[in-house]
């Protein structure tokens, strides 16, 4: 086998590979003699007919299993006789076979850009301590109150006050039109709304409407007057003043249950108020774990961007770009953005995705080349076993979800997540690190975790 490498700007390479007769020869007589043993021709028995004749019939069909089988062995064996990093096959191209039965064919890949890795063990890391403070735990706990919170009626008599909760209709307009006909897409709170809860607070909900409001009574309706800024999100609200109609239906205290034993039985069945505490303390410290591990994955990846420079291929980075950009507006959507809304962020949206699209790339091929300098592989049992979480995690049966990986991101994506996350659980195994202790005083562990 003949490998030329002609080498062209932005990591694209062209491979021209020219397979020799003897290889196509052999290769070309064990499928004819494939098709010869079932061959079905008028005239012959099954299998008898001669090779000349099945030849002759079945050339089409030969040359193209042929061209399929030696084109793709001969594509790997010459990457790896070149030892050529390959990314993507972008065009395979100009297949021919002679008449002497050489095979020639002309490949265009994207390689990975060239650079050193900087010493990536022993990275430092700063972290905070695992363990859980008494606050944190009281902190927990009051916030689980305020989540069991009731909400009762306050004395029938009593006008609204700061930190009540207002149960209110309310309608906006601006010179007598409705808001929902000036920013249809808009969130609809701004619109107006029946039975609408506002806690009463100073600066919640819009400037100065809380404000406005106290010493309601209820059934009474008030009209509140709201100045928009003029750097309002909501360009067409931006700077105007808005007229809105408010009548308070009913105000609610929150009432927080006592700290004892009856609460904590309600939240956890059977347990104790120390029981309760208990559990918070082991939840928070699984929390505090895996924020350690993410902040040591961060660290590192900072780290390795810093010490590592190379232009990513112009292609690659565009194709990532797009599915990146298509994330952000899926993401966005799900969070009730308007397609209007995202149209007016385009720019905004774009660089956004641009950033995301190149910080990953450098980030795999970094971690593609940590792999490569340390023999990191995954083996079919990782991969099957991922498989076999992600169809658990989805409650479909394995095969269905084999299936629908290999038509969406391919199994080759599977093995590749399972690659990237070996590594970095290899490099975060192997990072210095210096925990910060109470009162921010820093001390150096520079001990390497194994």
């Amino acid at each position: 086998m003949k490998v030329e490498v002609e080498k062209q700007p932005d990591s694209v390479s062209t491979l021209r590979i020219e397979l020799g007769p003897e290889q196509v020869a052999q290769e070309w007589d064990a499928i004819a003699n494939s098709f010869a043993r079932h061959a079905k021709i008028a005239g012959y028995r099954p299998g008898k007919a001669p090779r000349r004749v099945v030849e002759a019939k079945f050339k089409k069909e030969i040359q193209e299993e042929l061209t399929k089988k030696l084109v793709s062995q001969s594509y790997r064996d010459a990457i790896a006789e070149k030892h050529l990093r390959v990314v993507s096959l972008t065009n395979l191209e100009d297949v021919q076979i002679g008449d002497d039965k050489t095979l020639r064919f002309r490949a265009t890949v994207i390689t990975a850009p060239d650079f050193e890795l900087p010493d990536y063990k022993k990275i430092a890391v700063q972290l905070p301590p695992v363990n859980v403070t008494s606050e944190e735990v009281d902190a927990a706990m009051e916030r689980l109150r305020e989540q069991s919170a009731d909400f009762v009626d306050v004395q029938p008599d009593r006008p609204l006050e700061m930190e009540d909760f207002a149960v209110v209709d309310f309608e906006g307009t601006i010179d007598g039109r409705p808001i929902r006909e000036i920013a249809p897409d808009a969130s609809k709170n701004l619109y107006g709304g029946r039975k609408f809860w506002l806690r009463m607070a100073p600066n919640n909900f819009l400037p100065g409407f809380c404000e406005q409001m106290v010493g309601q009574k209820r059934e009474e309706t008030r009209l509140i007057i709201i100045n928009f800024p003029a750097e309002f999100l909501v360009t067409e609200l931006a700077g105007k003043k808005a007229d809105y109609a408010v009548t308070l239906r009913e105000i609610k205290q929150k009432m927080l249950p006592s700290l004892d034993d009856a609460w904590a039985g309600k939240l956890a069945k059977g347990k104790t108020l120390s029981e309760l505490r208990q559990m918070v303390e082991h939840d928070l410290g699984h929390e505090k774990e895996h924020a350690l591990e993410a902040a040591k994955e961060a660290q590192i990846v900072k780290f390795l961007h810093e010490q590592t420079a190379f232009d990513l291929p112009p292609q690659l980075l565009r194709s990532e770009t797009r599915r990146a950009l298509s994330e952000l507006v899926q993401r966005n959507r799900q969070r009730g953005i308007s397609d209007d809304m995202l149209k007016s962020k385009e720019k905004e949206l774009v660089e956004g995705a641009g950033s995301l699209a190149a910080h990953r790339l450098k980030t795999n091929f970094i971690l593609h080349r940590v792999a490569e300098a340390e023999k990191i592989e995954v083996t079919r049992a990782e991969a099957d076993e991922r498989l076999r979480a992600r169809a658990a995690q989805y409650n479909l049966p394995v095969e269905k979800m084999r299936k629908e990986i290999e038509e969406n991101e391919g199994l080759n994506g599977l093995a590749e997540e399972i690659l990237l996350g070996k590594t970095l659980d290899f490099l975060k195994a192997n990072v210095t690190v210096e925990t910060a202790g109470a009162e921010d005083e820093k001390i150096s562990v520079a001990k390497e975790i194994s």
